[in-house]
């Protein structure tokens, strides 16, 4: 019967598998006029993995396993579900249409094929847009084939993502300027033509048709003055040198706000009055003699740039509390979130799906209280400009629809439980998802979330502080993997804008998920894209593309994660066009000014 079942859900695959691929499981045969550059080879992990045929791996995002190469079709669902560990491909007939970098929309016509870790590795290595994919069904292998028309391809494609851009902000802008895109458009067209005509030199020149096309995109997303662009950062400065090297940079890229990491790790970058207080670290260690918030404030400042404090709300950092006696948790350890399966431990509980992290108990008011404080240290004593929650959740919990699940939920904590019992008259370690409370028990954990959210509003429109949240796009993910309610945040105005991560390289991909966001927000709250893209080492281009897409979708503007990876080719592709005003602005009022001028004169010759 076992034999009989796995021979099923092989046929099945391959069905799934012939039935949207199109061309792919047909035998790839060159054309004679084609060069081949490179064919690799590589086994397949799965297709259309599932909870039967990955029991080892089923706890992985997309049931995506370590060195795993997987294949994505129609039928698995609308999207891979993978992480932001991995690499992948869009494929249409059997054509590389696209490269993402997580939890990519499947097309309807087509497939993904995704990779971690080796299988990663030989993604990068061997695919680009463009290259034919053929998967051998005897044999369960894929082959990439690269070839000259691969080059010729992707070189198209690019040149007619361009015009696709242009044409969209010349039919909204009158005034915009196009002389220099079609410059660069004109060499990559002339680039093209060579490649086709020698097929010995195809690959130089679509690969220098490309670099045009690029260079058109970035000049084709034209500055926007209203939009928030932002960048997220963990401070490594020193001294105020530093800090001065660091805002100057950000201010000659046009970034107009910066998310600060101020509290992270249970540590602050500032000697806190309140961590003293509490018997805490009175200021990361790698930061004694620097107010480092106090510094980027200044400069920021002089630079007109705005600081939203960057705060781990419930997150304490993965190092054990042990390490250090004056840590939060070694301090309190009582503070610590737990597990149903550790609901009466000791010592602090660490989340191994989140790097061994360990997260404090929202549902604990001392909790709440000291993170309160923190928050009214950091509003009144310096003047910053906004504060961004993150981590404003509990820790990330296995996905319901295993089996024995429930043992791998947070919340379990003393002071949660006889809370609860108290109203509800159960324990709710007793409860299981049969169970009618099981709801209520849900709606408990997600409510002490948005308490805290509540509470740290008041604070901050009080004080005029803009406040803004990190949250996971997919509602349903949040809600039931890590109680996060952004949903009443917003419906009840407690936010002023969002900012969630959108994990991916794809355009198309982050689209959906911005659609996602926009869908359920009231109007009021702000949305910032946070855009993945230079953590993810996926191209400028790519930047550029999704600026485009958030720019379609009439976003608030877009936040890109983070300094560290904010490498200069990311800042130079964003000044040639989209952080820089270019001379179209004075195009518009040389108009104005001849407008004036004539009326002026009109009004002359009446007199």
């Amino acid at each position: 019967m076992r034999k009989f079942l796995l021979s099923f859900l092989v046929i099945s695959f391959w069905f799934s598998l012939t039935a949207y691929a199109g061309d792919v499981y047909s035998e790839y045969v060159p054309q004679k006029s084609e060069v081949v550059y490179s064919k690799a080879s590589r086994g397949i992990s799965y297709i259309d993995p599932n909870l039967e045929s990955t029991k080892k791996t089923s706890y992985y995002p997309g049931y995506r396993g370590a060195n795993q190469l997987i294949i994505y079709t129609p039928a698995f669902g609308k999207r891979t579900g993978t992480n932001e560990f991995g690499a992948e491909a869009i494929v249409k007939g059997n054509t590389v249409v696209a490269l993402s970098g997580a939890d990519s929309l499947i097309p309807e016509d087509g497939i993904v094929i995704s990779g971690h870790g080796s299988a990663k590795n030989w993604i990068n290595k061997n695919i680009i847009v463009g290259t034919k994919i053929y998967i051998n069904k005897d044999n369960n292998t894929i082959s990439a084939f690269t070839t000259s028309d691969s080059y010729i391809y992707g070189a198209k494609e690019c040149l007619k993502e361009v015009q696709e851009v242009m044409d969209y902000y010349i039919e909204r802008d009158p005034d915009y300027d196009k002389s220099k895109i079609e410059d660069c458009m004109k060499s990559a067209e002339n680039c093209i033509k060579k490649a086709e005509h020698h097929p010995a030199q195809v690959k130089e020149y679509s690969q220098l048709a490309i670099e045009y096309a690029n260079k058109a995109l970035s000049m084709a997303v034209p500055y926007s003055a209203n939009e928030l662009k932002g960048v997220w950062i963990r401070p490594t400065c020193k001294t105020k040198e530093d800090v001065v090297y660091v805002v100057s940079k950000l201010a000659d890229a046009g970034i107009n706000n910066i998310f600060l990491e101020t509290y992270y790790h249970g540590m602050t970058i500032f000697p806190s009055k309140t961590m003293v207080k509490y018997g805490f670290i009175e200021q990361n260690p790698a930061f004694d003699g620097l107010d480092v918030l106090k510094t980027f404030v200044e400069e920021a400042h002089k630079r007109n740039i705005k600081v939203n404090v960057w705060f781990e709300t419930f997150y304490v950092g993965n190092k054990k509390p042990e390490s250090n006696k004056k840590s939060i948790l070694a301090v309190s350890p009582s503070w610590s979130n737990l597990t149903k399966a550790t609901y009466d431990s000791e010592k602090p509980v660490h989340c191994s799906a989140e790097h061994n992290g360990y997260f404090l108990d929202p549902a604990n008011p001392e909790v709440q209280t000291f993170l309160l404080q923190l928050a009214c240290e950091i509003i009144y004593d310096y003047r910053i400009d906004g504060i961004n929650m993150d981590y404003i959740r509990f820790p990330q919990a296995a996905v319901p629809k295993y089996a024995g699940s429930e043992q791998n939920a947070w919340g379990y904590t003393r002071v949660a439980r006889e809370d609860f019992k108290s109203v509800q008259g159960v324990d709710p370690i007793e409860l299981t998802p049969q169970d009618p409370c099981w709801q209520t028990w849900k709606d408990y954990r997600r409510g002490k979330i948005t308490e805290f959210v509540r509470r740290l509003s008041k604070i901050c429109r009080s004080n005029k502080v803009t406040l803004t949240a990190v949250i996971f796009p997919n509602k349903y993910s949040a809600l039931e993997n890590k109680h996060q309610d952004w949903l009443v945040w917003t419906e009840n105005d407690l936010v002023d804008g969002f900012t969630p991560l959108f994990l991916t390289c794809d355009p198309v991909t982050a689209a959906d998920m911005m659609r996602g966001v926009i869908r359920y927000k009231n109007p009021k709250t702000k949305l910032y894209a946070g855009l993945f893209i230079a953590f993810m080492n996926g191209s400028d281009s790519d930047l550029v593309r999704q600026i485009h897409e958030a720019r379609k979708l009439k976003i608030d503007g877009f936040s890109i994660f983070d300094y560290a990876h904010f490498q200069d080719n990311y800042i130079n592709t964003l000044k040639e066009s989209i952080t820089t005003p270019t001379q179209k602005t004075g195009k518009k009022k040389r108009r104005v000014k001849n407008k004036n001028k004539n009326k002026n004169k009109a009004k002359s010759k009446k007199k």
